[in-house]
This record gives C-alpha cells, structure tokens and sequence, in this order.
C-alpha cells in the first residue's frame, strides 16, 4: 500500500495550488466523493430538483366575502332625493 504517500501533493505547473493524491486511500476516497456529488448537483440542477426547484405559486388571493345588505324597509324615509317623473319614448 502507498499509506505514506500525503493526502494533497502539490501541484508541478509552477502554482501555489495543490490536488487530491489518487495514490493516496483517502485522496482516491476524496476524489470518488467529489465526483459523485458534483453529478449529483448537476442533475439536480437539469432536474429542478432539491434545493434548486423552483418556488412553489404562491395562492390566487379570494376575493372579499360577500356581505348581502338587505334593502331598507319601504316604510322609512329613502336617504336619496326623488326624481322627478320622465316622459317616456314619444315625447311629451
């Protein structure tokens, strides 16, 4: 086994970066994980699934109740002035 291998090594392109160690148990074990849950962000993401689905619509809003006023009692005096009486078609 190669269990004194480190777990990062760095990078040979001349930058400060470092990268997973495949011959490394826990590098190979870390590598695997990485992939696995970027795969499973990017269908989740093509899906709308998850934390990516959309937000649910929110509810029509219901109009007001409907409050039935029943008319005045003929009896009482109405609150609107009469009008006068109009000519009907014809003239007059």
């Amino acid at each position: 086994m190669h269990d004194d291998e480190p777990v990062f090594k760095r990078s040979k392109w001349g930058t400060n970066r470092y990268y997973y160690n495949p011959r490394n148990p826990v590098g190979l074990a870390l590598i695997v994980i990485s992939l696995l849950f970027g795969g499973t962000m990017m269908i989740l993401m093509a899906n709308r699934a998850g934390p990516f689905a959309p937000e649910p619509e929110p509810p029509l809003p219901s109009p007001p109740p409907y409050h039935y006023a029943p008319p005045m009692p003929s009896g009482s005096p109405s609150p609107w002035p009469s009008l006068p009486p109009t000519a009907g078609p014809g003239g007059g």
